[in-house]
């Protein structure tokens, strides 16, 4: 079975010479076809949401009343126990994509995550922001290492759910993730609390866009271990309430996908 990637070069490949032998070699037959491949590679690696090089999941289905929200880059001491305090006290559950060395040094934390009620999806083992751009090898052992930190807390073998960090899905890391089979989740909704200290300004944004099926990102760590955002968490009781009035349920990403896949 051939990757989208093998898929996309061919298809560049019998474009192009098509193109020549119709019209012969010339600027516009060779570079209309490499502007077009040039043009869907950079899709797949920049926007989060593109399937051109892997299939990825961004939402669930709009016709049942149910969000996702979803934590990345902890388990943070600091944020993580304000996060599932207020998800306790609103009955709401989550998936937290969790950094698998954090995970590992927050084995306590990990393990609330899990008993109550929550998900814990794979970001990777360090979250390297120079990590989309290494080998398919190196990708490989990211994903790997964070999936053994997961399944030292829940006992499963089964591959959880995988965010590429930053949501950038390079050709090493499509590969590592088609050799495993993984299913790739980024989201459909960003609460822009990475960019924003603003906790009003996360929650009333989050309400102002949310539609049936979001899949939303926030986050209760930091990539860089003295770093901190607890921004999202203050926003948290404000969104949950809202979701509440309108009628929205929290689910893991799993449950929202139930039926799906």
């Amino acid at each position: 079975m051939l990757s989208r990637l093998n898929m996309l070069a061919l298809a560049f490949g019998g474009v192009t010479a098509g193109a020549i032998g119709a019209f012969g070699v010339s600027a516009l037959t060779l570079g209309i076809p490499t502007a077009l491949y040039i043009a869907l590679c950079a899709d797949g690696l920049a926007r989060p949401g593109s399937s051109v090089s892997y299939p990825t999941v961004t939402r669930g289905t709009r016709s049942r009343s149910r969000v996702a929200l979803t934590f990345d880059d902890g388990p943070d001491p600091a944020t993580t126990p304000l996060v599932l305090d207020a998800l306790a006290k609103h009955g709401a559950r989550a998936t937290f994509f969790a950094i698998g060395r954090s995970l590992e040094a927050q084995p306590e934390l990990a393990r609330r995550v899990v008993a109550e009620g929550h998900e814990l999806g794979n970001h990777s083992w360090r979250h390297s922001r120079w990590g989309p751009f290494r080998t398919s090898s190196q990708q490989l052992r990211e994903i790997e290492r964070g999936e053994a930190a997961i399944a030292a807390v829940t006992g499963l073998a089964t591959p959880p759910l995988y965010r590429p960090p930053i949501g950038l899905k390079s050709p090493p890391l499509a590969r590592a993730a088609f050799r495993k089979g993984l299913t790739l989740v980024t989201w459909s909704l960003h609460s822009h609390d990475s960019r924003t200290a603003d906790p009003q300004a996360i929650s009333e944004r989050v309400l102002q866009k949310v539609r049936p099926g979001d899949i939303v990102v926030m986050h209760d760590g930091h990539d860089l271990p003295s770093r901190h955002r607890p921004a999202g968490a203050q926003a948290l009781p404000a969104i949950l309430e809202g979701l509440r009035e309108k009628g929205l349920e929290c689910v893991t990403v799993s449950e929202l996908l139930q039926g799906e896949r």
